[in-house]
């Protein structure tokens, strides 16, 4: 595994699902492992990521594309390679459900719109899909009814709501089963209606079974 992930719960070899937690610009893989506390189950573990210099990229997710490079292709590929990690323990993605906040949603929304396939769920907190205003988006692939979460406040400082509505499009669009909610002046943060349904979409992941941990 990467030498900047950080992991608790279930170790990788027994467990049934995997939850892959991104933080957001500023903070550490640390402070959103602690919020995985509020989303323990049996035989669950938990993936937590560090950003190089606490930030997967410099500007405002909202910058053009090429203002936030190479950061953003290499945030990406952290992504990407933590995947390649666990399939190669014999764990897909329709067992994992990755989960960001923040800078942390978007790189997450980004990456899942990016390499669509069925993942175990997808929720992105108070975040969009990246790129400018007036961006035309266009992936290929489909999320074959990955369940995915999005919630925002609005306003909120960071995210407009318009973008989390657009974002929320692209991902029907692309045969996600999305839940939206927008919380009226909530800020910038998580709430405990977030947190019950995440704790559900967790309840309702596929998991591996006794004879595929053991092959």
């Amino acid at each position: 595994m990467q030498p900047d992930v950080l992991h608790a719960g279930e170790s990788l070899n027994n467990a049934s699902a995997v939850m892959i937690l991104v933080h957001g610009r500023g903070s550490t893989a640390q402070d959103i492992l602690s919020l995985g506390q509020s989303f323990v189950q049996p035989g669950l573990a938990f993936l937590a990521p560090q950003a190089p210099n606490y930030s997967w990229y410099p500007y405002s997710f909202l910058s053009p594309l090429d203002a936030n490079q190479p950061y953003l292709d290499n945030a990406l590929t952290i992504l990407g390679n933590l995947f390649m990690y666990l399939e190669s323990l014999d764990i897909p993605s329709q067992y994992v459900l990755l989960m960001g906040f923040s800078q942390g949603a978007c790189l997450s929304l980004e990456f899942a719109a990016r390499n669509a396939r069925r993942f175990g769920g997808v929720v992105g907190l108070s975040g969009g899909l990246i790129g400018p205003p007036g961006i035309q988006f266009s992936y290929p692939g489909s999320f074959d009814a990955t369940p995915v979460f999005l919630g925002c406040s609005n306003p909120d400082p960071h995210i407009p709501v318009e973008r989390v509505h657009e974002t929320d499009r692209i991902l029907e669009k692309m045969f996600a089963k999305v839940t939206k909610r927008i919380y009226p002046n909530l800020g910038h943060t998580i709430n405990d209606d977030e947190i019950d349904f995440i704790r559900r979409m967790i309840s309702d992941l596929p998991k591996r079974n006794s004879r595929e941990i053991e092959n």
